[in-house]
């Protein structure tokens, strides 16, 4: 299988957010891989994966970074590649990096999702893939579907709830 969406973390200890984004693709079928690159300490490593993207057959890159968060906009100033953000939990409550993440120069975009958004920014990379896909389209119409159920279920669980001055 080649990849079509590369999940990138700044390091390892990203893992516990980003793995919600490799389970949401594995779940949708989606070939993707997992590296951990570090715009501070690997600098010349993701400048040859964001040069390389496009030529690799990638077609979204989700980039997980917390503190400075300087990867996923690294990557987007390297390659057409989109680069979805996903800004990680650390000092100041993951704020200090989505604002390193969405405050991106004109020219140089990276949808962002919110902190340790993983899950959504995977979900986002299928929206984007579905456009020509119509399996995985139909794949991740279920997938939304599902949602819905989970709170027509969600509502019908809270209608047994009784309460004296309840009224539904």
């Amino acid at each position: 299988m080649t990849p079509i969406v590369s999940i990138i973390m700044g390091s390892t200890s990203d893992l516990p957010v980003m793995e919600k984004a490799a389970k949401f693709l594995d779940e949708m079928g989606v070939p993707f891989e997992m590296n951990a690159l570090s715009a501070h300490r690997t600098p010349a490593e993701v400048d040859n994966f964001a040069r390389q993207a496009k030529e690799r057959g990638l077609k979204v890159i989700i980039a997980g970074a917390g503190m400075a968060a300087a990867l996923p906009g690294v990557i987007a100033a390297g390659t057409t590649v989109p680069v979805i953000g996903v800004p990680i939990k650390g000092m100041l409550d993951g704020l200090d990096a989505m604002l390193s993440i969405i405050q991106m120069p004109p020219g140089i975009p990276v949808a962002t999702v919110g902190v340790n958004g993983a899950l959504n920014a995977a979900i986002l990379a299928v929206e984007m893939l579905a456009l020509a896909d119509e399996a995985l389209a139909g794949k991740l119409a279920a997938y939304k579907e599902g949602l819905k159920e989970k709170i027509v279920k969600a509502n019908a669980d809270l209608s047994e709830v009784k309460y004296t001055h309840k009224t539904n």
